[in-house]
């Protein structure tokens, strides 16, 4: 027995403990931020930091789940925010910085998790009575790629860039995919990750067709979501795509799944040590690139994006100067940047630009790559700016006559962006909220139309949590089909939704919060900080 208990304290003496970040900043995210997780890259000086994430955003980071594969815990774990910052040893990989956020979840909000397995709703692709499909003869290159724009788009259409390949969206936001010489075991392994398809869940699509050899096909559905389908044109879902263009059917069957159970976890985590500031101090990031070439782009080229690619590399074609001022400031509220010139939407740029990145270092997170891109602006644009706060017009919600539904206190509470109803107008989202209490929905209205750029007050005096879903449309003026078009049925007569019979095409959020669930926007002034450009010349200095 004494010769055991030695030997088994030995053994344990020599496991490795499990690995710990040295040093974290833990606290509660400020209130009124656009409801965006940033971070969570390796940083600069073995930083590990992580802003405005969920308890769900952190523990999806540590474990690996999957969002919908994590079940259970309090209602509040998909709404309350949290910023992290911490120290981890040199040369920590992402793996072992999972493992770190683990133990740091179980010291600070004493998360207690455990894993096990579970039925839950996975895909089946499985063979119709008449599959169209062609066969292959073998050449090409295998798999499914989006169909490449060969001109302009249609009416009602809009070009985009897709894993490389330039390809239009057309009626109904749809997009096709060219299939060629490929196996229906690889079409369904590959179908969850294809644009549009993300209402197939996370599990994997297995392949139950029976069908052997390789095949070509096109199919095309509406990606279905962020108002696209703007032109009422029909929607396609993928399920229907496959079951009318290719033969096949989508078949819904539960199957055995590894999840994560949230046994328990604290809303509030332990405090910080005192010395917080001093053991993590501001790291002095670098504000500018390293070398950057900055040209007018030609007349009628394409792009228009900045790609935040790894080793600090910035590229951009065709990128309007708005663009750069809204990623120079890092900030989604354009009404927080004034002054700005009535040219920044016509002139457009052609930029290639280095950042210094330490070894290792996967990306420059958001908040660095603005401070370098407002140098750059600086340095080769001449711009000036100072900040001020000016009154701006923020908005309050207020009931009126509320017609919500009380809400089952045992649902975890979250808002989710999801396809419109049938009868919907073109160009309208849908947000679904369960059991979200009026502070939080206030706070997930903001951002969620263009007018909507300030932290939302709640003067409802309105209780507890409710269930509710409200359509509308983000972007009002790009519906552009008639009434009544594009939601593929009709609207019932007692719906909120507008009627062919209607004077309008598309539901403001304003119309959809009074005529849906009887609350309102009140507008008010209220001073708030902004940026004014105070110059910001055309043309660049040369390289």
């Amino acid at each position: 027995m004494r010769l055991c208990i030695a030997v088994c304290a030995l053994f344990f003496a020599q496991s490795d403990p499990a690995p710990k970040f040295e040093v974290a900043d833990v606290h509660v995210s400020p209130k009124g931020r656009n409801q965006l997780v940033r971070g969570g890259i390796n940083a600069p000086g073995g930083r590990f930091e992580i802003q405005n994430a969920s308890m769900l955003n952190l523990i999806q980071r540590a474990y690996g789940y999957p969002g919908p594969r994590i079940l259970e815990g309090p209602n509040w774990i998909e709404m309350d925010r949290f910023d992290i910052t911490a120290n981890a040893p040199a040369g920590a990989t992402r793996e072992t910085q999972n493992l770190m956020l683990q133990a740091l979840l179980e010291d600070r909000f004493k998360l207690v998790v455990r894993k096990e397995d579970r039925p839950m709703p996975a895909y089946a692709l499985v063979a119709g009575k008449k599959p169209l499909l062609k066969e292959a003869n073998g050449s090409g290159e295998p798999g499914c790629k989006p169909k490449a724009a060969t001109g302009p788009p249609t009416e009602g259409g809009m070009r985009i860039g897709i894993n490389g390949v330039q390809t239009v969206l057309g009626p109904g936001g749809s997009i096709e995919y060219n299939c060629r010489n490929i196996t229906m075991e690889d079409f369904a392994a590959g179908l969850r990750r294809m644009f549009g398809a993300n209402d197939l869940g996370e599990n994997p699509v297995t392949d139950d067709t029976g069908i052997k050899g390789t095949w070509n096909f096109d199919v095309h559905w509406s990606i279905g979501f962020f108002g696209f389908n703007t032109d009422g044109g029909p929607k396609i879902a993928v399920a229907e795509a496959i079951e009318k263009q290719l033969g096949l059917k989508l078949e819904l069957r539960p199957v055995s799944t590894p999840v994560l159970i949230v046994e328990s976890v604290n809303r509030k985590p332990t405090e910080n040590v005192p010395n917080i500031a001093h053991l993590l101090p501001p790291l002095t990031t670098p504000v500018e690139f390293e070398v950057a070439d900055v040209k007018p782009a030609a007349p009628g080229g394409r792009g228009g994006g900045l790609r935040n690619q790894p080793g600090g590399r910035l590229t951009g074609t065709n990128v309007a100067m708005r663009l750069l001022l809204i990623r120079a400031f890092n900030t989604f509220n354009e009404e927080a940047l004034v002054g700005i010139p009535d040219w920044v939407n016509d002139a457009r740029f052609d930029i290639v630009a280095k950042a210094p990145v330490e070894p290792g270092q996967a990306q420059v997170d958001m908040q660095t790559m603005a401070l370098m891109i407002r140098s750059l602006l600086v340095d080769r644009f001449k711009m000036t700016w100072h900040t001020e706060e000016r009154p701006m017009t923020t908005y309050a919600l207020v009931a009126v006559k509320p017609k919500m539904k009380k809400a089952d206190p045992k649902e975890r509470a979250n808002c989710t962006n999801e396809n419109p109803p049938a009868g919907a107008p073109p160009g309208s989202e849908s947000l679904v909220c369960k059991d979200v209490t009026m502070d939080q929905f206030a706070d997930a209205l903001q951002g969620a139309a263009q007018s909507l750029n300030w932290p939302i007050a709640n003067l409802t005096e309105l209780e507890g949590g409710y269930d509710f879903t409200l359509t509308f449309s983000r972007f009002p003026q790009m519906a552009m089909a008639g009434p009544g078009q594009g939601g593929g049925g009709a609207t019932p007569a007692d719906s909120p939704l507008p009627t062919a019979s209607d004077p309008v095409n598309s539901v403001s959020i304003f119309e959809a919060i009074d005529k849906q669930l009887g609350l309102k926007l009140t507008p008010r002034k209220q001073n708030m900080p902004v940026t004014v450009i105070d110059h910001l010349e055309q043309k660049p200095t040369e390289n």
